[in-house]
């Protein structure tokens, strides 16, 4: 699977990391529920999320993906629940942070396609 950062220049990538907050999120918490708006989404920078549909592990992911962009993207309500597997380090965008990077950075736009509609016909 390619990662989101591996689409985007250095330039760009710093530009995505500028638009969000970097936080630090313990092992156990949850960072996006299942059937919930789409507000927000996380890129991940170190550590791993697993992610839950009906309370079955479908999928993890590590640094470099990014989660919640599918509800966004698609502007449908959340169709996985993430949680931190372990202590993580993302940065995370508003819903509004995701639109703006899309608008000015056209390979963030085209990568977040990619991965929604793989993730989706992968689901």
């Amino acid at each position: 699977m390619t990662h989101i950062a591996d689409s985007l220049t250095a330039r760009e990538l710093q530009q995505v990391h500028e638009q969000g907050t970097r936080l630090t999120v313990p092992q156990g918490w949850s960072l996006i529920w299942e059937r919930t708006p789409a507000d927000k989404a996380y890129l991940i920078v170190a550590g791993e999320v697993t992610i839950r549909r009906n309370n079955a592990e479908i999928a993890r992911l590590g640094p470099g993906d990014v989660v919640g962009e599918i509800a966004i993207v698609n502007h449908k309500l959340r169709t996985a629940t993430v949680v931190a597997a372990t202590p993580l380090e993302v940065v995370h965008f508003t819903s509004e942070a995701v639109q703006e990077l899309c608008e000015r950075i056209p390979a963030f736009r085209e990568a977040l396609g990619r991965t929604a509609k793989g993730r989706l016909t992968s689901a």
